[in-house]
């Protein structure tokens, strides 16, 4: 983390992760969320943490990346369909203040926070307009980079330290911090205001699903398909 100068978007950003019972948008439940917001040299200014009883059995698959159990869900968390509704409301009033929101792997996370606000009968984050997506941008600016491109992998690439991954509150921060580290080493994204940034990633992102689907297509899974809507799919 450095305490150099960031540009004006990105000196206060909200910061939103979730950790969840699976991957597929559609089925899975939120387990644990955070939202919070960082300062321009990535100190925690604001956070709000929940542990949700998501009201279904957590895969011993999904309890070994983030700890938490059904049983431990259960006995100490909220209720699905209010936490639901409490982050929803968090994150519309960070909108509302103008704060971007940062998440990384944005699509995933705010699917999966609308399928839950469907499920019970909630209404939807507002927009959101102004997203700022970690993995999106990285991909954009350092495209050939080899390697991988998970949260872990951009910390350590970036010089952000990350202590306890899978923890969504450690998660939500260090994606923060990354976003302020990319643009340090790409400064021309500071030209770039938030609204503006955001309608480039949806662009940025449905080109990079269909190079990767290609690149699948082409090593023998013909029928691949990779959605490249964004931020909400």
């Amino acid at each position: 983390m450095h305490d150099s100068p960031t540009p004006h978007w990105a000196s206060t950003l909200a910061v939103f992760d979730l950790e969840t019972t699976g991957i597929d948008i559609d089925t899975c439940r939120i387990v644990t969320a955070h939202v919070g917001v960082i300062g321009p040299a990535g100190e925690v200014l604001e956070q709000r943490q929940w542990l949700v009883d998501p009201g279904v059995e957590i895969p011993t698959a999904a309890t070994l990346i983030h700890g938490v159990s059904t049983e431990r869900a259960r006995a100490e968390g909220l209720a699905a369909a209010q936490a639901v509704a409490e982050i929803i409301a968090e994150l519309t009033n960070a909108a509302r203040r103008g704060l971007p929101i940062v998440a990384y792997n944005a699509s995933y996370d705010l699917s999966v926070l609308a399928r839950e606000a469907e499920r019970y009968g909630h209404a939807p984050l507002p927009g959101p307009e102004q997203v700022i997506d970690p993995l999106v941008i990285d991909k954009a600016v350092d495209r050939y980079r080899r390697g991988k491109r998970t949260l872990t992998a951009a910390c350590a690439h970036y010089g952000v330290e990350l202590l306890d991954a899978h923890d969504a509150g450690a998660d939500a921060v260090a994606a923060g911090r990354v976003a302020q580290a990319i643009v340090r080493a790409y400064p021309e994204l500071a030209a770039i205001a938030a609204a503006d940034l955001h309608r480039h990633q949806i662009e940025w992102c449905r080109d990079q699903a269909e190079r990767y689907q290609e690149w699948r297509r082409m090593n023998g899974e013909p029928e691949f398909t990779a959605s490249g809507v964004w931020p909400v799919r």
